[in-house]
């Protein structure tokens, strides 16, 4: 996609140049029609690549109506059927894409760069909010996977993992690729002159703002906040940071990964997902933190599958809330509930080709006619302990966190969930400091 767009450059003239969705030039307020045109066509992509790889898609072989309302009453669980990368690589695409579809028509925002100042956190939380909002559209609105080939009414795909995935892990994807830009990106540029290096290396090392672009009639490359490939004088180099110092933050967010590892007899497989967590600051070292936590079973065969689901609340310490490094612990208690589907290859193909003979197609209200669910729901506790690295006063980075769960959960299947090793990683959002 780069390299097409990088031969068609001198047809643009220089990539400095207004595009066809460019903003006007206000100084305050959100463009909304172009904003909505390119999600539109954003929209129309992802939709376009389901329908000529899906043949569910294509044929869903039932009224509208009719599948949307089933897909939308089928959700629930964590886990909906796809592969790790899909999750949690290709939907926090999806969420940074869509954030930087707001960011562009964003007029007072657009130009600003990452760093330790105001403007660029409000920036990407008003992109987070729109990320959120696209990702609502795409999973469950009226031109989303629910009503487009009814994907939530089939199982395994009801979970509610890419609701939450996508605008959270998309807000730390689109940070991760800001920080790029300006610590890695500017600094190549500034080195190397080569105007075929520098579209392959703006263009690739930030994929989603890439698309972005593109959906905005620009060339992948484009900066909002500096000139194109094609100058010859290199760009200045950042500004130095020289805000001062700022308060400890009265909240927080945190929006995770983990993999969670079974102890002890009878137990068996892990569960990646991941979740977020909130933190409310009443003293200096100690904080109110509510987390929640989704994640997927592994290690089953074909026709088995599972997820975890846990909701826990409790207290964190800090040692040095001040520092560049942030060692904590913290003690949760909440619940688990803990979810198998055990489906019977044989009965759903008899009853696959009854719905054929009768010109219909199995809906996630017929799974239940060739699965079976157990589920199990009780009291658990965590402790922890961990380490954070503090970027700035607005953002930092689990760098680890270890924790220890019990859960008093009947067995499931015969398999034992009670004793469980978590390893968590994350990105950590302050508010109140900026």
């Amino acid at each position: 996609m780069i390299l097409v767009s990088g031969g068609a450059a001198r047809a643009f003239g220089d990539d400095d140049a207004k595009s066809l969705a460019a903003p006007a030039p206000e100084s305050e307020g959100v463009n909304w029609r172009p904003l909505l045109l390119q999600s539109v066509a954003f929209l129309g992509v992802e939709h376009g690549f389901r329908w000529a790889t899906e043949e569910g898609t294509r044929h869903p072989h039932r009224s509208f109506f009719d599948g949307y309302i089933d897909s939308l009453n089928s959700l629930h669980g964590w886990s909906d059927g796809d592969p790790f990368l899909v999750s949690y690589v290709g939907h926090p695409m999806q969420g940074a894409v869509s954030g930087y579809l707001f960011v562009q028509n964003d007029r007072k925002y657009r130009a600003v760069e990452f760093g330790n100042n105001r403007e660029y956190w409000k920036s990407r939380m008003r992109a987070a909010g729109y990320a959120w909002a696209y990702s609502e559209q795409f999973e469950l609105g009226p031109l989303s996977e629910a009503s487009i080939g009814n994907t939530q009414s089939f199982f395994p795909q009801q979970g509610f993992v890419d609701q939450v995935v996508t605008p959270a892990i998309g807000l730390a994807w689109m940070i991760g690729e800001d920080s790029i830009d300006r610590f890695v990106i500017k600094r190549f540029e500034a080195r190397f002159h080569n105007p075929v290096l520098r579209v392959l290396v703006r263009g690739g090392l930030n994929p989603s703002r890439s698309m972005a672009n593109l959906l905005a009639a620009r060339v992948p490359w484009h900066r909002d906040t500096r000139s194109g490939v094609w100058r010859a004088t290199p760009p200045p180099a950042p500004p130095a940071d020289t805000s001062e110092p700022q308060p400890i933050a009265p909240f927080e967010f945190l929006a995770t990964t983990r993999v969670e590892e079974y102890l002890g007899p009878a137990s068996r497989s892990a569960c990646i997902g991941g979740g977020g967590a909130a933190g409310f600051r009443f003293a200096t070292h100690w904080q109110i933190v509510g987390d929640v936590g989704g994640c997927k079973l592994t290690g089953f065969g074909a026709n088995l599958s599972g997820d975890s689901l846990t909701y826990m609340i409790g207290s964190r310490w800090n040692a040095t809330p001040r520092g560049r490094w942030e060692p904590h612990a913290q003690i949760l208690v909440g619940g688990r509930t803990l979810t198998h589907e055990q489906m019977d290859p044989a009965k759903k193909a008899q009853l696959e080709a009854e719905a054929a003979r009768e010109g219909r197609t199995l809906g996630f209200s017929d799974h239940y006619l060739y699965s079976r669910q157990s589920q199990t729901t009780g009291l658990a506790v965590s402790g922890s302990v961990g380490l954070d690295v503090k970027l700035s006063s607005a953002i930092a980075l689990r760098a680890l966190d270890i924790r220890y769960a019990h859960s008093w959960n009947s067995h499931l299947s015969g398999v034992n969930y009670a004793d469980a090793l978590q390893f968590t990683f994350g990105l950590i959002v302050r508010f109140g400091t900026w």
